[in-house]
Order: C-alpha cells, then structure tokens, then sequence
C-alpha cells in the first residue's frame, strides 16, 4: 500500500503511531491523526480537523450481487473543516461531511451520504447509503438511520432509534425509502420509523412509539402504532 511522503503534508500536521495515508489523499492544515487510522485514496480533509485512532476514511463501496448499488455523486470523501472524529470510526467514499460537525467513537457513514454543519452523530450511531442529514441536527447513541433517509435541520433523533426501507422486506421489487423527517422534528429513544413515512415539522415521536403512516406537522405521537394526543408541543410551550 502506497503512503503520502511526509513531505507532502503540511508542517503542522499531528500525526500518530502506524498512520496510513494513501497517494492522493488531501490533508488541510493543522490537521492532528490519531494511531492506526488509515486515510484512503483521493480523501480531501479540510482545516483543524481531529480524527481518532483506529478510523478508516474514504473506504470504496462492495457488497454481494444482492446488495443494490448507490449512485455516488462523487468518488472520494470529503471531510470539511473544524469537524471532529472519534475513535475507530468508518466513512465511505462519496459522502461529503460539512464543517463543524462532531462524529462520536465507533459511528458508521455509508457512501453517498450528506452530513450538514454543525451536526452530531453519536456514539455507535448507523448512516446508511443515500441519506442527507441537514445542519444542526443530533443522531444520538447507537440510532440506525436507514438507506435513503432525509433529516432536516434542526431534527433530533434519540438514542437507539431504528428506521426501514423496505416495506415487503426483499419478498418483492420495492423502490427503497426511508422516512422523511422535516425540520425541527423530535424522535424519542428506541422509537421504530417504517419506510416511506413524513414526520411533519415540529412533530414529536414519544420514547418507544412505532410510526406506522405520516406524521403531521406540530403535534406529538405515542404508542404502538403512534396515535396523536396533543397538537402542541414542546416548541410551543411557554417558558
């Protein structure tokens, strides 16, 4: 495996143990590498990024015959400024991470993937393939953020929360999509999100709750299947 000569990387580069950067790979300034993370080919790092130990970035998309391909507007990653990596974290090629974004230890981004600045995904947490998540937004501890998925900004999703794309399953041709969740929206923890459903703007899915059909804007939904009980909610409450 090829490496970038140090002589390549900016002087203010921090670099630890057992750091693998391939030709190709783009490294800003003030950048600091923790031991063992590999940057891959043609990965564009932007300026006073911190990465983790043990990370992988720019990792080129496989998978069986019956896994579908994405169509990845880009062939590399691009990491923006200021943005902040964890421990044994794993990016694919063709996602593109805006600035000021935090990504906790061991978290998942999968190819064709857009994360908007000022966002944070947490510890554990999955971002499918072909999925956008917009500024400001929190994807907590160990949330599965399906395939195909929208987050607006501003959108909160708690800790093991769990969307689906595929309606049948794999028993018969579906187009793949995830939920669509417009601004402000709240998912509480280990809510579950079926494919192909809106939360409205400003909508709150209580803890526990299974969305089974849309949302609408400015209300809150709870229990199995979620049902509304309030067309207020906490963005609404006075102070």
């Amino acid at each position: 495996m090829s490496k970038l000569g140090l002589s390549q990387l900016p002087e203010n580069t921090k670099l630890g143990e057992h750091v693998v950067i391939e030709e190709g790979a783009k490294i800003g300034e003030n950048v600091t590498i923790g031991h063992h993370t590999v940057i891959l080919k043609d990965t564009i790092i932007g300026d006073n990024v911190t990465i983790g130990a043990h990370c992988v970035l720019g990792i080129k998309k496989s998978g069986s015959q019956q896994i579908r391909a994405s169509n990845v507007k880009q062939p590399y990653l691009i990491i923006g400024e200021n943005t902040k990596i964890g421990n044994n974290v794993t990016i694919y090629a063709g996602s593109e991470i805006a600035d000021h974004v935090f990504i906790a230890d061991q978290a998942s981004i999968r190819e064709n993937s857009a994360i908007g600045s000022r966002t944070v995904i947490g510890r554990g947490a999955i971002v499918e393939l072909n999925t956008s998540i917009g500024k400001r937004c929190t994807v907590q501890t160990l949330a599965y953020i399906t395939g195909d998925t929208v987050l607006e900004d501003d959108v909160f999703i708690g800790p093991c929360v769990s969307m689906s794309n595929d309606k049948y399953m794999g028993k018969k041709p579906y187009e793949l999509k995830g939920a669509h969740i417009k601004k402000g929206a709240k998912i509480g923890n280990n809510a579950t999100l079926l494919p192909n459903i809106t939360i409205g703007e400003n909508a709150i899915v209580g803890a526990g709750s299974v969305v089974t059909k849309d949302v609408p804007p400015n209300v809150t939904v709870v229990g199995v299947p979620a049902k509304i009980i309030s067309k207020s909610n906490f963005n609404n409450r006075e102070e």
